[in-house]
């Protein structure tokens, strides 16, 4: 099983996984279900680079999706597949391509995700933010506006307008023309 929504955006990534995926009960390398495919030290890289967001288990490899469209990929030990609108800026290092994901035009680009050639600190700083370009850009690719960049459901606008609602009455009244608990002093001190 996936967490990764079967999108038509994730089609071609989901195919690839499907097809490397094995499902495991038992053993050393179980990832939800599924033989592991990425080295324990990538996935807790790709935790560290992007902390705030949820790495869904998808055929036994750790995947960050935004709004149900995934964005990164850790696979095996040396790869990060991040999917972008443009090849990402140097200096990072690429690593090996990852067909057909990274073949012209399909917007996904492999990258080192050691970056041993920079120093450690601008390794993680540049992967970082790269892999926040990469989360708000699957946001773009989905039509639901009903959850966030994060996949949590976007709250409804305060709809109370009108006379004694919080939007038009700054000394805190409610509609009702009692005071908020909070502004009690400061109201009782104005009259």
């Amino acid at each position: 099983m996936t967490l990764l929504p079967d999108l038509p955006q994730n089609t071609a990534l989901l195919d690839l996984l499907r097809q490397q995926g094995v499902p495991q009960e038992r053993g050393a390398y179980v990832y939800e279900g599924w033989e592991l495919h990425t080295h324990p030290d990538l996935v807790e890289r790709l935790e560290d680079l992007a902390p705030q967001a949820p790495v869904l288990a998808t055929f036994g490899m750790p995947v960050l999706a935004a709004k149900g469209s995934a964005a990164v990929v850790a696979w095996s030990m040396g790869m990060l597949l991040v999917r972008l609108p443009e090849a990402p800026a140097e200096p990072l290092e690429p690593a090996e391509p990852c067909p057909p994901l990274t073949d012209p035009g399909q917007g996904w680009y492999s990258l080192c995700p050691w970056q041993s050639e920079l120093p450690s600190a601008e390794s993680k700083r540049l992967l970082a933010l790269l892999i926040q370009h990469a989360l708000s850009y699957a946001a773009s690719l989905s039509e639901d506006d009903s959850i966030d960049w994060q996949g949590r459901p976007v709250q409804a606008p305060d709809r109370r307008r009108g006379k004694g609602s919080r939007a038009d009455d700054p000394a805190g009244t409610r509609a009702d023309g009692r005071a908020d608990a909070d502004d009690g002093a400061r109201v009782r001190s104005e009259s």
